[in-house]
């Protein structure tokens, strides 16, 4: 049976205020409306959840009294009718009303369609005023452990960050340097009537001006292009592998720069995709079978590397480790939900767990590069200086890039509107002694 489009929405944003990933709730119930509403879909759950912390704080104000925990689907239904009339969605304000007190019905909730209209009108007519009460960040639409951190760590950017947590990232995607250069599959996109520009700081990403779907991308199936931010695309590069190389990628699901260290280099002597989830490192082994590309996968633990392992040495180790996610927002918006200050210390150790792991599978003189999508010092230029305290063979290399801004050790980039996401890079060197 097909479902209304913001029931769908208002069930989603419930289980991810639940403690669902948007990633695990929305996928389900993606097939349960019609297909031309998928998108609107998409549109309502990411928009009502990257305004989550402001659209909550005007509903306090707007609701007399608070709704009981058994009625958390009209609760979501509300957050999902205040982002429609929020300005942020081009939909009519009449028809975002009408559709969402109507949504009401597909809950079960009818006694819920005067509350509905009621506080959506209510909305309409006295928005400035609410908004006008709300706290910096309440209005910022941020959880204010996250807001004082960024303008903390990030004074001066600080505007701009948050902004950009809040906003649609682009498309980007990543040409197969085995089957032809950037400049070739620009042409084929401009024969498809797809706009696209290249971006600056990779030799292989594209930033198209708008979204789609990537069946409509020429050579996809084929293995010419993938989809992965710039930032992401930096991490083959500075890794750097050589001919004849050993290279593990010890948190490597989804694959995607497992996938563009071989693309760069077709003649490593081995190539190590690891990773805790052995579902998602399936998702690795789809695209290497779409890219005609060839690694060994491997379920493990990157703190507790397995027995198999232990008499290997790696030239080059990519860690992408476990973070709070706090470079990448606009892509995980329910990271402003999900995500606690208290998380932060518990990643830290985790990361720190990962380094110490897999640090004796580095060969002498070899290079193992340390990653996040975070924008925390806890856990990035922090996580290796404690590193570098404890192992007295390691040393952390200069980064002379353009890019990003230097910290204490490594680089960090900031997401950027229409631009890449902010993630962190140091470049770790073991003694050749």
């Amino acid at each position: 049976m097909v479902m209304d489009t913001r029931v769908a929405a208002a069930r989603v944003v419930a289980a991810v205020s639940a403690g669902q990933s948007l990633n695990q709730a929305l996928p389900p119930l993606l097939p349960r409306v019609k297909d031309r509403d998928r998108g609107l879909l998409q549109q309502l759950c990411y928009g009502t959840l990257r305004y989550q912390p402001r659209l909550s704080a005007l509903l306090r104000q707007l609701l007399t009294k608070s709704l009981k925990r058994k009625d958390a689907d009209v609760q979501a239904l509300l957050l999902v009718g205040l982002y429609q009339l929020s300005g942020e969605s081009r939909i009519p304000q009449h028809a975002a009303v009408a559709a969402t007190v109507d949504a009401t019905r597909g809950l079960g909730k009818t006694w819920a369609k005067g509350l509905c209209n009621a506080v959506l009108r209510r909305y309409l007519r006295e928005h400035e005023a609410l908004a006008s009460k709300l706290s910096v960040s309440e209005q910022a639409a941020h959880p204010d452990w996250l807001y004082e951190a960024v303008t903390a760590q990030w004074p001066h950017p600080a505007a701009q960050v948050l902004d950009c947590n809040n906003s649609q990232p682009p498309m980007t995607l990543r040409v197969n340097a085995r089957h032809g250069t950037r400049d070739s599959y620009l042409a084929l996109l401009a024969e498809q009537g797809i706009p696209a520009q290249p971006g600056k700081l990779c030799e292989q990403a594209i930033y198209l001006e708008q979204a789609c779907d990537v069946d409509s991308l020429p050579g996809f199936n084929d293995g010419l292009v993938s989809v992965q931010d710039e930032a992401a695309q930096l991490a083959a590069g500075l890794l750097d592998a050589g001919e004849g190389d050993r290279v593990l990628d010890a948190c490597a699901a989804p694959g995607g720069k497992t996938c563009h260290i071989l693309e760069l280099q077709p003649g490593l002597t081995s190539a190590t995709a690891m990773d805790v989830d052995n579902q998602r490192l399936q998702r690795v082994d789809d695209n290497l079978q779409r890219l005609q590309l060839s690694a060994e996968l491997l379920t493990a633990d990157a703190a507790k590397p397995p027995t198999i392992l232990a008499d290997q040495r790696f030239h080059r180790i990519l860690v992408d480790a476990p973070c709070s996610a706090t470079g990448v927002v606009r892509r995980h918006p329910d990271v402003k939900l999900l995500r606690r200050p208290l998380d932060i210390a518990s990643l830290q150790a985790q990361q720190l767990a990962i380094l110490r792991g897999l640090w004796p599978l580095l060969a002498a003189g070899g290079k193992l590069l340390y990653a996040t999508c975070s924008i925390l010092r806890e856990e990035n230029s922090d996580v290796v200086d404690t590193f570098l305290s404890e192992f007295d063979d390691a040393r952390a290399l200069r980064l002379d890039c353009s890019w990003g801004q230097a910290q204490a050790h490594g680089r960090q980039l900031l997401p950027e509107q229409g631009g890449p996401d902010g993630l962190y890079y140091a470049l770790l060197e073991k003694s050749a002694k």
